[in-house]
């Protein structure tokens, strides 16, 4: 396996079609077994660069590791989750996508696969993460990614909500504020499909 290079980040993001989805599988490890073109023309990156990859080639170094350290417990426990994720493309350049995570169980009821679908987020969603998220990092630098949780752990029992709940709130910010969401709540639909249906 050829290990990717990492790119310098540089402050200039790339603005998603709104129409397309970014879609890639991976083995329960994160490996990745399977990308759309769309993941390939926006991540800069060919197939043969990708596949067999560790799906964190991607990732940003603004992102905190708390969220990645959160999603991977969700998915080993064979739980679906959605996040609001900064990524890093090939050419150094970052985008924005909400994320919805879903785990495939094999006949033994063992993860198979992951299989994630992305898209660009609403632009109010990116604005409202961004803080925290650079609250999380600094905290993660200075001290460590269990005291980050803590903070996280916190900052959530604050809002009254789990992880997956603030983001579907922050993502749906004017629907609540036109009480449009009761029925929609109670229906739980998936982030994603709720999004962009």
């Amino acid at each position: 396996m050829t290990i990717v290079k990492r790119p310098v980040p540089v402050n200039e993001e790339i603005i998603l079609d709104p129409e397309r989805a970014i879609m890639s599988k991976t083995n329960p490890r994160g490996i990745i077994e399977y990308a759309n073109d769309y993941f390939m023309t926006i991540s800069g990156y060919e197939e043969k660069e990708l596949i067999g990859q560790p799906h964190n080639v991607i990732r940003h170094p603004d992102m905190p590791k708390v969220i990645f350290k959160w999603l991977w417990r969700r998915l080993q426990e064979k739980k679906n989750m959605h996040a609001l994720v900064k990524n890093l493309a090939k050419d150094g350049r970052y985008y924005w996508v909400i994320t919805d995570f879903e785990v495939k169980l094999n006949d033994m009821n063992e993860v198979s696969s992951i299989v994630a679908r992305r898209k660009t987020p609403p632009r109010m969603t990116i604005a409202s993460i961004k803080d925290l998220y650079k609250k999380l990092l600094s905290i993660e630098q200075a001290q460590s990614v269990d005291i980050s949780e803590k903070y996280l752990v916190g900052f959530l029992e604050e809002q009254g909500m789990t992880y997956d709940e603030y983001i579907e709130d922050i993502c749906f910010m004017n629907e609540h504020k036109k009480e449009v969401v009761p029925e929609v709540k109670e229906e739980r639909k998936g982030l994603f499909s709720r999004l962009f249906a």
